[in-house]
């Protein structure tokens, strides 16, 4: 499950878990469904129609890319050994908070656990494995809009916005 599939971030996660032959079930708006049904999503969940935390179904693994529930309710949606990876949120202050003070109790009841993210730490062998899915056509970026460098604040009022498709690049040539 990788909630923010549509995103920079999360349109790897669907194409990098396909390479493994994960099922994944991605969680998007109406616009990004066909999107994330071209990146390998077995299935899509349209958020504006349905609550994934809420539906009943259950998941060995939830991605919170964007972190747009509480950690309670991302924890409803794992299943009884799952694991709910926060990596990143709009509402990132209310997110870490939450990890800080509640993830240890949330993860000791029913085998779930819960992990947040933090900095990701770069590690050679992984950027040598992107590299060779990049250059083997398994995986693509997905590119929403590019902007000039002058246009750098434009580019972040987009982003702020929330409703971006991919990366938004900044040229500086």
């Amino acid at each position: 499950m990788t909630d923010g599939s549509s995103r920079g971030v999360g349109t790897f996660v669907v194409q990098i878990a396909k390479c493994f032959g994960v099922e994944v079930t991605a969680v998007c708006s109406t616009k990004n469904i066909e999107a994330a049904r071209s990146l390998g999503a077995d299935r899509v969940i349209d958020y504006t129609k349905e609550d994934f935390t809420k539906a009943g179904e259950l998941y060995d693994l939830i991605l919170a890319v964007n972190g747009y529930h509480s950690i309670f309710s991302y924890r409803r949606g794992a299943n009884t050994s799952g694991t709910v990876l926060l990596v990143g949120s709009s509402k990132v202050i209310r997110l870490l908070l939450e990890a800080i003070i509640f993830r240890r109790l949330l993860s000791c009841e029913n085998g779930k656990t819960m992990h947040f993210m933090g900095i990701a730490k770069l590690n050679q062998g992984d950027l040598i494995f992107l590299e060779q899915l990049l250059g083997d056509s398994k995986i693509r970026t997905v590119i929403d809009r590019t902007y000039k460098l002058s246009e750098s604040v434009e580019a972040f009022k987009y982003f702020e916005e929330g409703h971006v498709r991919g990366k938004v690049i900044i040229q500086t040539v």
